[in-house]
């Protein structure tokens, strides 16, 4: 089984071109999902962090408040990275299970898609990495546009997260998102033809 990592910053459209490499035959395991998962009420992972950060970020239902967890991690670096060390290692241990679980039904190709793949030490899991990448400039524009955010907000989720020329530096295959959906579908097509089809055929 062909396993690809596709990691990349917010809004350089790595859930648009997960979402294409389904429709080429590939099956999908979001990271982000797995993670909420990890968070299950009363589970090892959630009493690790409500442990770490208090009941207040705990609601009524029992569930962890991500917006509220996220205010808190996002303002303090060393804050995020204890919450990492918390959940990285969970979230990976669930990833490769369901790997392993998708080698056995036979899955040619899968996809983890995760947008700290390359900061949580991922990679092991995965035959290749690719990134999603977009000017800072259109980043802007889009996320002022999609999420309503501020280009100081903008600016600020950016800075949180890997340095752009850090992550491409350590990719495999980078997944040009500059201009429009035409674009970017036709980008994907000739990397699943040029790359994925090819390594499935020597497997």
């Amino acid at each position: 089984m062909l396993v690809i990592g596709l990691t990349g910053s917010i809004g350089t459209g790595k859930s648009v071109v997960a979402e294409l490499m389904q429709a080429l035959g590939a099956v999908l395991i979001n990271a982000d999902r797995v993670g909420h998962e990890a968070y299950t009420p009363n589970s090892e992972g959630w009493n690790a962090v409500v442990g770490a950060f208090g009941k207040e970020i705990v609601q009524d239902n029992g569930e962890i408040d991500r917006r509220k967890l996220g205010g808190i991690v996002f303002s303090d670096p060393e804050r995020l990275a204890e919450l990492n060390r918390i959940m990285h290692p969970r979230i990976m241990s669930m990833i490769g299970d369901q790997l392993d679980e998708l080698r056995s039904q036979g899955v040619q190709v899968a996809v983890v898609e995760a947008a700290v793949l390359l900061e949580a030490g991922w990679e092991p899991l995965v035959d290749e990495v690719w990134a999603t990448d977009s000017p800072v400039g259109v980043l802007i524009q889009r996320l002022q546009a999609r999420n309503g955010m501020s280009e100081e907000e903008v600016r600020k989720r950016l800075g949180s997260q890997m340095d752009r020329s850090e992550r491409l530096a350590r990719v495999d295959v980078v997944v040009d998102n500059s201009r429009d959906m035409a674009h970017l579908e036709k980008t994907v097509n000739s990397l699943w033809d040029s790359r994925v089809k090819k390594r499935i055929a020597h497997t």
